[in-house]
């Protein structure tokens, strides 16, 4: 029975309410143009928040309200780098120190890649 119902129906594509009664919201057109010179217009209701930008439907490029409302400034934080970040954590000095006893570490062959190990201990083995 379920099944029936729906039948000649499209699901979201139609609605079944008589429009007599409905008040619609007031509306009014918003101008928009583009740089490349399309212009074109959207409706939109009386109380809505008018967007300083719109995508043109042309060529998809950043429209701007031809009434002169302009984009809000967005105050933007300076990219912050692993270095910036490191700082934060540690002064120049202890980071010098960590440096020298890797180095160290790296040198005397007790850190780094396998091969370089491998290497090292040949050239011991053989010169004993």
């Amino acid at each position: 029975m379920a099944e029936r119902t729906l039948r000649g129906a499209r699901l979201g594509g139609q609605s079944f309410e008589d429009e007599r009664g409905i008040e619609f919201a007031a509306r009014q057109q918003v101008g928009y143009a583009c740089d490349l010179g399309h212009t074109f217009e959207v409706t939109m209701a009386v109380e809505a928040d008018i967007p300083a930008k719109w995508e043109c439907p042309r060529c998809g490029a950043a429209a701007l309200n031809v009434a002169g409302i302009l984009p809000e400034e967005k105050a933007e934080k300076p990219a912050r780098t692993h270095w910036d970040m490191l700082l934060e954590r540690r002064s120049v000095a202890e980071l010098e120190d960590i440096l020298t006893e890797r180095l160290e570490l790296l040198r005397g062959g007790q850190i780094g890649p396998a091969h370089l190990h491998r290497a090292r201990r040949k050239k011991k083995a053989a010169s004993r």
